[in-house]
């Protein structure tokens, strides 16, 4: 069957009813943002394409880097500049129903589980803070110019070489289990004063493109007020933390606290993937 023409539902989020996105929001797809309500709820959604993200397009689409983050982006600036104003529950990236009839049946079938989240969530926002340490940091074995190993030792400093090089690994050891130790101190502080925290997996450098270690990836759930003394408590960790480098960002939408739902199939879901 073509899709020439078609549209789907893109859902980036739950709210409480009446919540309205500002006038002129564009989200993926660069298409407008509107809302889809029922009963005490309301989902933001846009209208997009189906020859872009039925099943079988979509599948090819997650295959394509710029394309996801190109729709991550979209996605994530509709979710935080709502966030600015009310109090939202993020959906998994690239959730997609047939039409405004399926997103309604998910916001009947879940309206329970949606109003709790809401409750539990409004007034607060998520803040990241990631805890990176310099495994480089340690003095590199000293070695004279063009000498190696075998060819040290041939006038009896190959003990020495050996010695050296014990040394600096023992060195990047103990650099490496002092900045665990600062990362888990600073976390369990960080975790006393916010209401919730989740430690997500450290992120590779490799793909981050960011220096260092990564040994803290942690999301924070902090009231509104409490966020300039959330804010002082990460600087002074970073000042007495010497060794490390420790990077705050945010405030978020609540994302690592919003379990983000799964529409059944019998609401018209076209296609729901995460990244």
């Amino acid at each position: 069957m073509s899709t020439t023409g078609a549209e789907l539902m893109y859902t980036y989020a739950v709210a409480r009813a009446g919540c309205r996105p500002p006038d002129g929001l564009l989200g993926v797809a660069d298409a407008p943002v509107e809302t889809v309500t029922e009963g005490a709820l309301a989902a933001l959604v846009s209208r997009v394409p189906a020859a872009d993200f039925e099943e079988e397009a979509l599948r090819a689409h997650l295959e394509e880097m710029a394309w996801l983050e190109r729709t991550a982006r979209a996605h994530r600036s509709v979710v935080d500049t709502v966030a600015a104003e009310f109090c939202v529950l993020p959906l998994r990236l690239v959730t997609v129903h047939r039409d405004a009839r399926g997103v309604r049946q998910v916001l009947a079938q879940r309206a329970e589980e949606f109003l709790s989240a809401l409750v539990s969530l409004d007034g607060r926002m998520e803040w990241g803070v990631k805890v990176y340490a310099d495994d480089t940091g340690a003095a590199k074995p000293a070695v004279p110019a063009g000498d190696s190993p075998r060819e040290v030792s041939a006038d009896g400093s190959g003990r020495d070489f050996l010695r050296r090089r014990l040394a600096h690994r023992q060195a990047q050891e103990q650099n490496q289990r002092r900045a665990d130790e600062l990362a888990r101190a600073a976390h369990e502080a960080l975790d006393k004063f916010a209401e919730r925290s989740r430690l997500h997996r450290p992120q590779d450098a490799r793909l981050s493109g960011v220096s260092g270690r990564n040994v803290l990836n942690g999301a924070y759930l902090v009231p509104r007020e409490q966020a300039g003394a959330f804010a002082g408590l990460v600087g002074e960790l970073a000042d007495r933390s010497q060794g490390v480098r420790i990077e705050l960002t945010g405030p978020w939408a609540p994302y690592s606290f919003a379990q983000p739902p799964q529409a059944p199939d019998a609401a018209g879901n076209a296609g729901t993937g995460a990244v």
